[in-house]
């Protein structure tokens, strides 16, 4: 009997917070904006009147709601709206719009819209977004026929945490109003048609305090702070239309992941400020005419993964320094350019690389790979297209298809990056029988005949050796 007060407490809690929960309500201009928002997206006429509480009784799996605080208790508000295949039954609307009535939803913190604008085209009001205070992620995603400008007013949402508007139709440059998202960890604008340069606003400095030096004796005043996205941790430009040099500024996003410029029209050389950037994982530049040498700093970078600058037209060799303390690499990319030299022993002591491609470059020399190496890579080693590389007899015997490269012939000599065999007797004396070094091969000379290829080469050493 004692326990029956508690079990009577416990059930008057519970039916009291029942009833509270029953009485909650969207307000009224908050119900009829999401209303308008959804009609305008989802091919369901009656939408409204299956869901007229869709926060509580009739709820939609796109839509999530929370309670009010402490100034409205007793309301629910709009917090999350998601339209895309995944959730959406029905699909979109051949004439899908995103409605201004978005804007009387003051407490929407996730908006996503994904694979909505296919067949329909909307343009993207420049004005959208900018009194959603509230909004933490905002994700336009694959909407091929969703055209218009990034809107500037996007630079007025202090508390924007993700910003992904890939694989729409976007056009115009990017706003310089984004550098002011200081709370944003990724931007993405990847494939898209955004052309113009990349606004330096996006790594310039906020000031956060002024230090005083004076009393030093160093004399003057200098403010102190960080980059304005100094919590930007991705930023993809991947596959548009930008032009221009990559800005200083952006070396101070010292957090920053990932970068990626690949499939633009940026031009180089790549700025040393970028060894600001001692976070970076993933550096991809790749199908930019950036046509520079490939620059010092990045063997600085000790947490960098991969690197890919394919079809960048880099020229001069590849720097020791690349590999001199990148213990973490796992993918290296620099094929079809004009890289001309050695190739550096130590990228083959990297103990996690797992892709190397160094195709249709002007590399020459003897490839510096051990076997174990070659046979850990695979496939995943390519020196295809370099003439002027050769591999030993001893990992010529087996190898993939994408270390085709011709037999080194010796150590003894080159002369235009070719190898020339050891010395031969002119005079019909053959020193040494063997072209292979210890292996008699198809084209080992006879006791009477000297071959063609020989001769050459001695001739040619001569008339180098007298010059």
């Amino acid at each position: 009997m004692d326990s029956f007060p508690f079990l009577l407490v416990g059930f008057l809690v519970l039916s009291c917070g029942e009833f509270a929960e029953s009485d909650f309500v969207v307000e009224k201009n908050e119900l009829w904006g999401l209303f308008d928002v959804i009609g305008s997206l989802v091919d369901e006429p009656g939408w409204a009147e299956l869901h007229p509480e869709p926060c509580s009784n009739t709820p939609w799996p796109g839509i999530e709601c929370e309670i009010g605080q402490d100034e409205d208790p007793h309301n629910f508000h709009v917090t999350s709206i998601h339209v895309g295949p995944d959730v959406s039954s029905p699909p979109c609307k051949s004439s899908a719009k995103i409605s201004d009535s978005l804007l009387k939803l003051p407490y929407l913190k996730s908006l996503s819209i994904f694979n909505c604008f296919v067949t329909s085209t909307d343009l993207l009001s420049p004005t959208l977004f900018g009194s959603l205070s509230s909004l933490e992620h905002l994700s336009l995603q694959s909407n091929p026929s969703l055209s218009g400008q990034v809107p500037p007013t996007l630079g007025n949402l202090s508390k924007l945490r993700i910003s992904t508007l890939s694989q729409n139709n976007l056009t115009g440059e990017i706003p310089q109003e984004l550098g002011g998202l200081v709370n944003l960890e990724q931007l993405d604008l990847s494939y898209n048609n955004l052309t113009g340069e990349i606004p330096p606003e996006l790594g310039k400095l906020k000031c956060l305090a002024i230090m005083d030096l004076r009393s030093n004796g160093l004399g003057g005043v200098v403010p102190f702070g960080l980059a304005q996205l100094h919590l930007l941790q991705k930023f993809d430009l991947c596959s548009n239309r930008i032009h221009g040099k990559i800005p200083p500024e952006i070396g101070k996003l010292n957090i920053l992941v990932l970068l990626d410029l690949s499939h633009n029209f940026i031009n180089g050389p790549i700025p040393e400020t970028l060894s600001g950037l001692e976070h970076i994982q993933y550096l991809i530049v790749y199908s930019n005419p950036i046509n520079s040498l490939i620059p010092s700093f990045l063997g600085s970078l000790k947490s960098l993964t991969s690197i890919s600058f394919s079809g960048c037209g880099l020229t001069g060799p590849i720097p020791n320094s690349l590999s001199a303390a990148l213990n973490n690499f796992t993918a290296l990319s620099l094929d079809n350019n004009r890289l001309n030299g050695t190739i550096p022993s130590n990228l083959g002591y990297l103990p996690n690389l797992d892709q190397l491609n160094l195709s249709h470059n002007k590399l020459t020399g003897e490839l510096p790979f051990s076997m174990d190496f070659i046979n850990r890579l695979g496939e995943r080693l390519d020196v295809r297209g370099n003439s002027g590389l050769c591999t030993s007899y001893n990992l010529a015997t087996n190898i993939s298809t994408y270390l085709q490269t011709r037999t080194c012939l010796g150590k003894q000599g080159m002369v235009d990056n070719v190898t020339c065999p050891q010395p031969y007797d002119l005079k019909g004396k053959n020193k040494n029988p063997y072209l292979y070094n210890g292996r008699t091969g198809s084209f080992a000379p006879s006791q009477d005949t000297t071959p063609q290829f020989i001769v050459t080469c001695f001739v040619v050493l001569n008339m180098f050796s007298l010059s």
